[in-house]
């Protein structure tokens, strides 16, 4: 099972993916800055993340914060409003909450004594309709 701990280079019981993507970078200046980030993508793609639980969402978030931070320009841009949106539905929806919470903790009179829930079959008796089943 592979660990989510770096692994020192030449170590064995590695990642897998380091002979695919050794297989990739044959030709390639090993200290060449791009090859490094080319590199770096490889194993980004490469990496196996586990489905459909609290940490793979994680891993999500935490891929998605690393490359709004690699973004430059109109893209870093578009993450910073899309996670400022994000930030204003949550402390939105949050403050709903508060306020719905609140106004029924400390509300003047009990809810069941001056609330009356109406459907269809609620008449009154003086509109001279009655329902009879």
């Amino acid at each position: 099972m592979p660990t989510r701990d770096p692994v020192e280079p030449g170590r064995p019981g590695g990642d897998p993916s380091d002979e695919l993507i050794a297989d990739e970078l044959i030709g390639l200046d090993p200290d060449d800055p791009e090859t490094k980030a080319f590199a770096e993508h490889l194993h980004r793609m490469h990496r196996s993340r586990p489905g459909f639980t609290v940490e793979g969402y994680l891993d999500g978030v935490s891929d998605f914060a690393d490359s709004a931070n690699r973004a430059q320009g109109g893209r870093r841009l578009g993450a910073f409003v899309l996670v400022l949106l994000l930030l204003l539905v949550a402390v939105y929806l949050i403050m709903d909450a508060a306020g719905f919470v609140f106004s029924t903790w400390f509300s003047s009179s009990p809810a069941s004594q001056d609330s009356h829930v109406t459907n269809s079959f609620d008449t009154r008796v003086a509109s001279g309709i009655s329902v009879e089943a």
